[in-house]
């Protein structure tokens, strides 16, 4: 049962970084499940010239893999290490060709998520308080940006399926389409 803003928020103060290290162990094997034998035209395909593609999504991926890991690592040895905001252009420069290879891009995500695990496996369970500060958002915990982390894999999770779904399924359904509100 529900209980308000309050209470909501009290429970994420001690809510433990095992559930963030949790999720990240399985996004690498839920995005293999989810795209073993997918044809190439749905990993490229783009529902707007504007919008990623499950490729790029996965390239995405492959490039932010080492700016969380290194900010782990700076928050569990370093005393309030500062912390620049993401920028995009820094972390994807990988260029177009990269982009373009869903299964080299998805290869690159699973070995970059390998390391960073045997890295999240080493932090003590009770690290979670150690405290950044973010150029952005000021002061942060590593336990607050695990679950940003947990966060954000579980959006990107979210974008590959419903591109997937936007692509190989919906269109198919004929009547049934009147029941998906799809927004890939």
């Amino acid at each position: 049962m529900y209980h308000g803003a309050a209470r909501s928020a009290e429970k994420s103060v001690n809510y433990p970084i095992q559930q963030a290290l949790a999720l990240l162990e399985k996004t690498a094997i839920l995005l293999e499940t989810l795209l073993r034998g997918l044809p190439e035209d749905l990993l490229h395909w783009k529902p707007a010239p504007e919008r990623w593609s499950i490729a790029e999504v996965l390239g995405h991926l492959a490039d932010i893999e080492q700016l969380y890991a290194d900010r782990t690592r700076r928050m569990v040895t370093e005393d309030m290490p500062r912390l620049q905001r993401f920028e995009p252009a820094k972390t994807e420069g990988r260029g177009d060709a990269m982009l373009a290879n869903a299964a080299e891009n998805l290869e690159v995500f699973h070995r970059a998520r390998r390391a960073t695990l045997v890295l999240l496996r080493s932090i003590p369970p009770d690290s979670g308080e150690r405290r950044a500060v973010h150029s952005e958002l000021g002061e942060i915990t590593l336990r607050e940006m695990l679950h940003e982390w947990a966060s954000h894999d579980l959006g990107h999770l979210r974008q590959i399926a419903e591109l997937y779904r936007a692509h190989a399924f919906h269109p198919h359904a004929g009547p049934f389409r009147k029941y998906s509100n799809i927004k890939p």
